[in-house]
């Protein structure tokens, strides 16, 4: 077994842009092949949306433009001024994927068919400061249901099983959806008298809670966003909140409001959730947990958020996020709620692969080398390979006519496994497991290799405890 440690990726001089040696691109193929048949075995379609929107509609939704990698022309077209500055004519790489997706969601209306269920896997590009797990080029995989007009509220629950299905076929360590309910965080701080003008600045510092704690989340609370004390206070009771009991989490709620009256827009949000985990128990238990703390900065977000974290690695922060969206998408005469969620999965790539946490057999798909007798013969060695191909062996030809033993030595460089040996004078060929030695006669018609041969095998180093997947 080849270790990842010696196949880990070194980032790139270009910080910010990985790349990944040939072991660690198997197994970002390996990981996306998961995450296409199981998306797939759900009924979600698989799009791709181009990498360049208008920056009015990438900004539109709260982010800022100095995320956005905008593009300058090196050459005008004729006729037009490079000083030409127009903000509505300038161009710049998608973020994410949700915003693309809701635009081509309306441009396309008339021609999808409702409830539309995505699946999206493909490059972003953000203008971030580079450190661990946050890259200027990363891959992302999407998941997105989307109505016309209303979409079900069993969606909510729908999207994270699937997820959690997918991370699970992963050769990862064990990965919880934490979730919430903006509902219940807008109507909770209404009922303790945070006004709706301060909503989305209180979801923002709440949002930080894992990343500079209570005591300075309540210091921001009522320094910076004019919170009093007994509030920030209320604000901290409902994020220590978490259960897998959807009446336990509703009731633990109500007692954070210290005699509050709630709303009826708190009241909406703890059905709604109390629902989701009542449904995720019996369908999945232990893949979802109420996590009150999540408050996803993002401001289309209307009902359920989801955070995810890898057990053992939380300190990477959430694995993959998201939520509902009653209105992301809209032409002005429909609109098209959705509800999805998202993996960073370049972010999750870099810590499995930089911190060995699986195995790749083989860095090359190869099975077989196919050996040269000499130059003279190399067509019969490129008919055997074709033979082989054909049948859906990996199979390449020495690049020279060396001494056999160097030939084995040139496989067992490059961790093929298995050489192949035309057979001299009409005799039979043979093929040799190179690393028990074994030597046996075959016909490129019939041969097969080992199951376990026949692709890299990606193997899970998990608590000492190897799974193979």
């Amino acid at each position: 077994m080849r270790s990842m440690a010696q196949a880990r990726q070194a980032l790139s001089s270009l910080s910010g842009f990985p790349e990944w040696l040939p072991a660690g691109r198997i197994v970002e193929q390996h990981f996306v092949d998961i995450l296409r048949r199981t998306f797939e075995l759900h009924g979600f379609s698989g799009i791709e949306t181009r990498a360049v929107e208008p920056l009015v509609e990438l900004t539109k939704k709260g982010e800022t433009s100095k995320e956005v990698y905008l593009l300058n022309r090196l050459q005008a077209d004729p006729g037009e001024s490079e000083a030409d500055t127009d903000p509505r004519k300038q161009l710049g790489l998608h973020f994410d994927l949700t915003v693309p997706f809701a635009r081509y969601v309306v441009d396309n209306a008339g021609l999808l068919a409702f409830p539309f269920k995505r699946y999206q896997i493909q490059k972003v590009w953000r203008g971030e400061r580079p450190q661990e797990g946050r890259f200027r080029e990363f891959i992302q995989a999407d998941i997105d249901i989307v109505g016309d007009g209303s979409l079900p509220l069993y969606h909510d629950v729908e999207v994270p099983l699937i997820m959690h299905e997918a991370l699970s076929a992963l050769p990862i360590p064990p990965v919880t959806i934490h979730v919430s309910n903006r509902k219940v965080a807008q109507g909770f701080y209404q009922s303790i008298g945070i006004g709706s003008d301060l909503l989305i600045e209180v979801l923002r510092v709440v949002d930080k809670l894992d990343k500079i704690g209570p005591e300075k989340v309540a210091a921001e609370l009522t320094l910076s966003v004019g919170a009093s004390a007994q509030q920030a206070a209320q604000a901290l009771g409902l994020a220590a909140i978490t259960g897998t009991d959807g009446q336990d989490v509703s009731d633990q709620v109500l007692r954070a409001l210290g005699g509050a009256e709630p709303t009826g827009l708190l009241e909406e949000g703890l059905t709604e959730l109390t629902a989701l985990l009542e449904v995720a128990g019996r369908r999945r238990p232990g893949a979802v947990i109420a996590d009150l703390k999540i408050a996803r900065g993002l401001d289309y977000y209307t009902g359920t958020v989801y955070e995810s974290f890898m057990s053992g690695h939380e300190d990477l922060g959430s694995v993959c996020s998201g939520g509902r969206y009653d209105s992301l998408a809209t032409n002005g005469k429909r609109t098209f709620p959705g509800v999805g969620i998202s993996i960073g999965l370049s972010r999750l790539l870099a810590r499995v692969i930089g911190e060995g946490l699986v195995e790749v057999s083989r860095p090359v798909p190869t099975v077989v080398l196919v050996a040269v007798t000499d130059e003279a013969h190399r067509s019969a060695s490129d008919a055997i390979a074709d033979t082989l191909r054909a049948r859906g062996i990996s199979a390449d030809v020495a690049p020279s006519a060396a001494k056999f033993g160097k030939q084995i030595k040139a496989a067992d460089k490059r961790s093929i496994p298995f050489v192949w040996f035309p057979g001299a004078d009409g005799g039979p060929d043979s093929v040799k497991d190179i690393r028990s030695g074994e030597q046996v006669e075959a016909d490129a018609a019939t041969w097969q290799p080992p199951g376990d041969d026949a692709a890299p095998r990606i193997t899970a180093r998990l608590s000492g405890a190897d799974s193979a997947s």
